[in-house]
């Protein structure tokens, strides 16, 4: 029974590991996310029988099971340089001279490739098994973070085919999808990461590897480090080498045979760089040959065969007309710059974030000033420099506030964090930004409840948390302004509706802290009803895939609050009726990778991923040529010409509801 066991354990690593390559390298799906999750279940339970069969490198060993205190240093065996920067034609040209004269009559050739906007991390393989994943730290010794990269299902744990180098270190970068990145700043409130870069270097370093698990990072490999025996003459065919071991490389490399190659392939990126679904700050040009590569040698700190081209970023000058202190639904105090209108990467800009106000200290940012701003990671607006020497003469420092700007409540700061938060749970700052969250179209969908009626019902006292509004009635909102019998209706309709919304969406509207949409479908699906989630306990809570601990205590400290529990029963007690998760529809749209883009008529965005999920579909956010087609709505936008260039099918809504049935 053991050596069946045993033999059986082997196929099923053997076959994840292949999909997961096919998956995450490839970029290609032979079996339904079903289909895998079986094979995984199967090998999970078969080990657990047989506990002696369990090995580092199995698939269902990812997650370690307990957090860590700290991070053991590692010493990196080929140090790991820094490269030289320019955002200059010119100095790419200087650049190719030096190389030029250093290479004397030797013929030479470039690979350009895309500079991904990340977290650079060294991974040790021995015997084709990994055994070590460090930081880069100070290019000599780094962090080790073993343990939170054998969470990234890209890095493989065991290299693929027979000529396994018996060591071998492979350099690349740790990055986080955009959509990723969307999603875990939705999760976090008020505290958004920056940038998707300082969100990766934030979960590479988490001490419990289950939650870096749920923040879905990525990995390309672009080099490599100390190698026992040699894969290639060139770095171009290392990288073929890297791929044909299971190691996922960036699609988008290229050869050039001189520097007017090079300079036309990164300016062509700095175009079409908003197609990727992954942030790029520039491209990085290496001479291929390694030979070629040792005879130009290197500075203390960087390589003189590599030069990195960075993108500008988009930067618009401005005036900050005034600066604002947001409460969020949290409490978290937000500092927010007023700012004439200005055009910024597509659209104008009217305020932009500081982010906290130890950012507003070392800036120095006043009402008056003169400002440069961008958006970080070309998705939030934010301040980065002040015009010092434009500043007019009477302006102010703008001082932290000690009290909340809405209730003129207590305020606190966080323990070792910058946030200042208002603690007192009637603010009517926090109320505002609950309800409209609440509301929203991601969560409870109440519509006609805009935030200029939300204002209307917190200061009339009619409305005082989320039950409240049930308890609404038609002549209450005909008498307040701007609405009239019509509106009233709508409203009274909307609120009535949302009695019957899908469980994980009244979850989702509660505001729990860390607990966003996708949060909140796993728990919805887990326990089926709202009365199961508010009675599991912390082990049962943290035992669910991608919730962990820290998200565990949130939930249920959320429902064993006073104040909490009394809403929620007051919710339940005015009739609310969530709808639990159904089973899936159909298999109708099984084995299709599908696309969204634009705006469409009868789904939001969560909603059309669930309808997607529920028929079988898999829900993707980049075009190639692995989609099966792409559902375009209104102002469709790269996606949709990418799709055309592509060839890849165009179906508009109504095609997607006859696919389904909903026609």
């Amino acid at each position: 029974m053991a050596e069946d066991a045993k033999k059986r354990i082997e196929q099923l690593r053997d076959e994840i590991r292949r999909h997961d390559h096919l998956y995450y390298v490839l970029h290609r799906q032979e079996i339904t996310d079903q289909q895998y999750d079986k094979l995984f279940a199967e090998l999970k339970k078969v080990e657990e029988a047989n506990p002696q069969l369990v090995t580092a490198d199995s698939p269902t060993q990812r997650v370690s099971g307990e957090p860590r205190e700290g991070f053991e240093k590692v010493r990196h065996k080929v140090p790991m340089l820094s490269l030289d920067n320019t955002y200059s034609e010119d100095e790419l040209r200087a650049f190719d001279e030096r190389v030029a004269k250093g290479l004397g009559d030797s013929g030479y050739d470039y690979v350009v490739e895309l500079k991904i906007d990340g977290v650079a991390i060294s991974l040790r393989y021995e015997k084709g098994k990994l055994v070590t994943a460090a930081t880069r730290g100070d290019g000599e010794v780094g962090d080790d973070v073993t343990t939170n990269a054998k969470t990234i299902k890209a890095i493989p744990l065991v290299l693929l085919g027979d000529n396994v180098p018996d060591v071998l270190e492979v350099r690349g970068e740790v990055y986080m999808p955009i959509k990723s990145f969307a999603e875990l700043n939705r999760l976090r409130e008020e505290e958004a990461f920056a940038n998707p870069r300082n969100a990766t270097a934030g979960a590479l370093k988490l001490l419990d590897a289950r939650i870096t698990a749920g923040r879905n990072l990525s990995f390309f490999a672009y080099a490599t480090g100390q190698v026992s025996e040699p894969l290639a003459s060139g770095h171009w065919d290392s990288l073929q080498k890297l791929k044909k071991l299971g190691l996922p490389v960036n699609p988008h490399i290229k050869k050039a045979k001189n520097i007017d190659e090079v300079i036309e392939i990164c300016l062509g990126w700095s175009k079409k760089r908003e197609s990727l679904d992954y942030q790029i700050d520039g491209m990085v040009i290496k001479i291929n040959k390694f030979s070629q590569q040792e005879m130009l040698g290197a500075t203390g700190r960087a390589p003189r065969w590599s030069m990195s081209y960075k993108f500008p970023a988009e930067q618009a000058e401005t005036k900050v007309e005034s600066i604002d202190v947001q409460v969020g639904k949290s409490g978290t105090l937000t500092p927010v710059a007023n700012l004439s209108p200005v055009q910024l990467a597509g659209t104008v800009v009217k305020r932009a974030s500081i982010h906290n106000f130890d950012q507003v200290k070392r800036l120095d940012v006043r009402a008056g000033d003169t400002v440069i701003i961008e958006k970080a990671g070309e998705i939030i607006p934010q301040v980065i420099e002040v015009k010092k020497e434009l500043r007019p003469a009477d302006t102010k420092v703008f001082k932290e506030p000690k009290e909340c700007p809405v209730c003129e409540g207590q305020v606190e700061k966080d323990k070792e964090g910058v946030y200042i938060r208002c603690i007192n749970p009637n603010c009517k700052g926090q109320l505002k930004e609950q309800l409209k969250y609440f509301a929203g179209r991601g969560q409870m969908d109440i519509e006609n409840l805009g935030e200029a009626l939300i204002e209307q019902l917190i200061e009339t006292g009619l409305v005082k948390n989320f039950a409240d509004l049930y308890k609404l009635e038609f002549g209450q909102l005909a008498d307040l302004q701007r609405m009239g019998e019509k509106s009233a209706a709508n409203v009274i309709d909307a609120i009535d509706k949302s009695k019957r919304q899908q469980l994980w969406r009244l979850v989702a509207g509660l505001g729990i802290r860390h607990v966003g949409g996708q949060s909140a479908q796993i728990l919805a699906e887990r326990f089926g009803s709202l009365e199961a989630i508010i009675a599991a306990d912390k082990k049962t809570l943290e035992a669910i895939d991608q919730i962990g601990p820290t998200m565990a205590d949130s939930i249920y400290e959320y429902f064993r609050d006073k104040d909490n529990k009394t809403v929620v029963e007051k919710l339940l007690a005015c009739g609310m009726k969530p709808e639990p998760p159904k089973k899936r529809r159909s298999n109708k749209l099984a084995g299709k990778t599908i696309v969204v883009t634009g705006t469409l008529e009868n789904f939001s965005r969560q909603e059309i991923q669930k309808a997607i999920k529920d028929n079988g579909g898999k829900s993707s956010s980049s075009v190639s040529k692995k989609t099966d087609f792409v559902l375009a709505g209104k102002e469709s936008g790269s996606k949709l010409e990418k799709a055309q260039s592509l060839a890849v099918a165009v179906i508009d809504e109504q095609q997607f509801l006859e696919m389904i049935g909903k026609a």
